[in-house]
Order: C-alpha cells, then structure tokens, then sequence
C-alpha cells in the first residue's frame, strides 16, 4: 500500500495570486500534483488544519474513500465552497499519484482515449488575467470581473473590444473553434445588471459585428456574462446577439435561481452554458431536471475534483447534454480538462487561455500542455502529465505549508 506521508501548500503571489498549488508525498516516493483557484489562503487553512489529519498515513490509491469522507463532513454544516475546492486540489494530486503508480496517463484509468485530441476555444485574457499584476486592477482580488486589459502582445481581452476583427484573424489563422469575451460587462457594472440602454447594446455589439465581417462564420462566438445581469437586461442582450448567432450564452444570469435561468433561456431561445458556478452534482442535478442549459460547464478544481467532474459529465450524458470543461486559472485545472474530455465522448469542448499557456504557465509546471490547430495534444505522462516545479515548494517562501507524519 502506498500511504500518505506529507502534505504541501503554496500560494505563488508573484505569478497567479488566487491560485493554491499542492503536493501529496507517499512513502514510495510518488508526488501527486493539484491545484484550485480563489481564496488560497482559506483553502490552505482547510487542507493542513483538518483534511491532513485524515489522508496522512493513508492509503494515497483510495480516492473515493477519501474523497467520500471529506465531502460528508465538508458539506455537513451547508453548501460547501473553499471546502469543496480543498477537496478538488486533493482529488486532482491522489488521481496523478494514482496514475504513476500504474505507469498510465489518467485517462486510461477513466475509460478513455475516446478521441485523439481536445477540441479547444480561446479565452480572450491576457497574460495577466486572473494573475498576480491583476491586483493593482481597479477591484483587487475579484477575479471575473470582466477586466478589459490593455494593450500590448496577447492581450486579448483589449483586442476583443478594440480590434476585435484583427484578433479573429489571428484566433481562426490558429485554428481555433472559438474565442469567448465580454463585451457587456462593462456597463453592467454602472447600473449593477439591471438595464441595459441601447447604446450600451450597439457599442457591446459593435466588437461582435467586427468579427463577423471580418471572417463571417470561420469562428465561434462565445459570449461570457460573469453573471453580472438581471433577466430584463440578459433578454434585451439575447435579443441583440441573434444577429451574431452565438454558440452559448455563459453565466448572463446567477446561478443561486435555477429556475430564473430556465424562464431566460425559454424566452430568449438561445443557447445557455451555465455554470463552472455550480458545485458538486446535486447542483447540476438541479440544472438539468429544471431544462435550463444547452451545456453543462464544468470545473475540475472547483466542483470536486475529477472524481465529482466525471460523475457531473456521466449525469449530463443522461440528459443528452454536452459538457465543456472551464479554465480560466491554473494548468493543473487545464490538463485535469483534458483527461476527463480524453475519457468522456460527451464532451464538446475544452477552454483554454492562450496567453496564459505562453506566458506563465512554462514557471509552474513542465511539460507545458500542447494547443496546436485548435487541438490540446492528449498528455502522454504517467498521472496527470506535468509536475510543479519543485523550487516553488520552499520554507519561508509563497506561503508554504508542509503537514507530515
């Protein structure tokens, strides 16, 4: 039995500042690798303070058993949130050790391949998105607030407002199916989602009218709310976006009122992929009885892991659903990704950043996942296919924590 000897946290602040990196250590020497998103400091609280005193000493290839335990006591005081993203980080690193000790990629041991590469989309961020250098932004640590970047190589949240047709070029010359942005935060933000005025549509519209003239209907249009609107103004925005025919309009409303989601996407007739959002099945369970999405979102380092992500996936199978799998943070979620759309037909898609890719992701992890023609390449490692470099995991640096036996 390989059993559980250490634990290890950090919080790398100079390159993402939301994003917690983990290591679990056995006593045969085998390190898995995970990560989660939002709030590190509390979920780091969570792993050593009390999810370490159950795995250490523990058998490191009993997954479900740690994961069943975890999740029962997490959730026993209300919906869970950092306690679910603990467990996510922790599920992620025992799926890689699981997969060294049999010598395979992870998604053989779920069934897969079922297909020879992943289907991608970019997200139009830039190399700071979500990362460190955003908290001088404006709002500090709220991460999705619809940040329009600025100017300079990959930035494509300021080109998908700013030269959007010149930024589609670029993205369909790359082969890419898709390129979601926002281009309706930003007044969303003024009247807290509530109205949208006419200008606010023709100038949200102007960017998406670009693109399609400029390459027509070589690229998928992918259109993110961060969950800042209200119904009447989701509707007048759904109204407006016929003219572009989106391929999904992702997270316009909140989550917390399933069947408002299901009356906006019964009066717009549009598409809807709700909702990274959503944690653990019962939630998704909630969404899809309720008849309230075209595809299911799912987060592989909030919503449980892989273990909960794939039961997610077998659930939206059920209803005859589609999954796309999110990131927008670390690359431990973006390879995680992979693995469950390597296994899964029922998948459509994977969200990738590409300047997060080419940017700092090569100071995390190596091997770099690989996006070529609108394709992630399949990882070809034992595990999860990359490790964190182990530099990263020093005393006294990045907010490291270490429980051991």
């Amino acid at each position: 039995m390989s059993k559980i000897v250490a634990v290890e946290t950090i919080i790398p602040d100079d390159i993402m500042s939301n994003l917690l990196l983990l290591r679990i250590h056995t006593d045969d020497g085998l390190i898995g690798h995970g990560e989660t998103y939002y709030t590190p400091h509390a979920i780091a609280a969570l792993v050593h303070d009390w999810m370490a005193e159950r795995l250490l000493g523990g058998d490191a290839l009993a997954i479900e058993s740690h994961w069943r335990f975890l999740y029962d006591r997490c959730s026993a005081f209300g919906q869970p949130g950092a306690e679910l993203r603990a467990l996510s980080a922790i599920d992620v690193a025992l799926w890689d050790i699981l997969g060294q000790a049999c010598g395979q990629p992870v998604y053989r041991l779920l069934g897969g391949p079922v297909r020879p590469s992943i289907p991608v989309y970019n997200t139009c961020g830039g190399p700071t998105y979500g990362a460190g250098e955003s908290r001088v932004a404006k709002h500090p640590g709220w991460p999705g607030y619809g940040d329009v970047g600025q100017a300079g190589p990959l930035q494509d949240n300021w080109s998908s407002l700013h030269a959007a047709g010149d930024l589609a070029e670029e993205l369909v010359a790359e082969g890419f199916y898709g390129m979601k942005l926002w281009p309706f935060d930003r007044f969303a933000h003024a009247t807290g989602g509530t109205y949208l005025s006419w200008d606010a549509i023709d100038e949200g519209m102007r960017p998406l009218r670009e693109i399609r003239d400029r390459v027509g209907m070589q690229i998928e249009i992918i259109i993110e709310g961060h969950a800042f609107f209200q119904l009447p103004a989701a509707l007048r925005m759904a109204e407006a976006l016929r003219e572009v025919r989106p391929l999904w309009l992702e997270d316009v409303l909140r989550v917390d009122n399933i069947a408002t989601l299901a009356d906006f996407r019964r009066q717009s007739g549009m598409p809807i992929a709700a909702s990274e959002m959503l944690l653990a099945r019962r939630d998704f369970l909630e969404l899809l009885q309720a008849g309230a999405a075209d595809y299911v979102m799912v987060d592989p380092t909030w919503c449980g892991g892989l273990s909960e992500s794939m039961r997610v996936i077998r659930l939206a199978e059920g209803y005859n659903i589609p999954v796309t799998i999110h990131d927008c943070t670390g690359p431990f979620t973006l390879l995680s990704g992979l693995h469950l759309a390597a296994s899964a037909a029922n998948v459509a898609f994977q969200e990738v950043v590409r300047a997060h890719i080419r940017t700092f992701y090569e100071r995390l992890i190596d091997p770099l996942p690989i996006v070529e023609r609108g394709q992630a390449q399949l990882p070809t490692q034992p595990g999860i296919g990359a490790r964190l470099h182990p530099e990263l995991f020093q005393p006294g640096k990045f907010s490291y924590r270490r429980s051991a036996r």
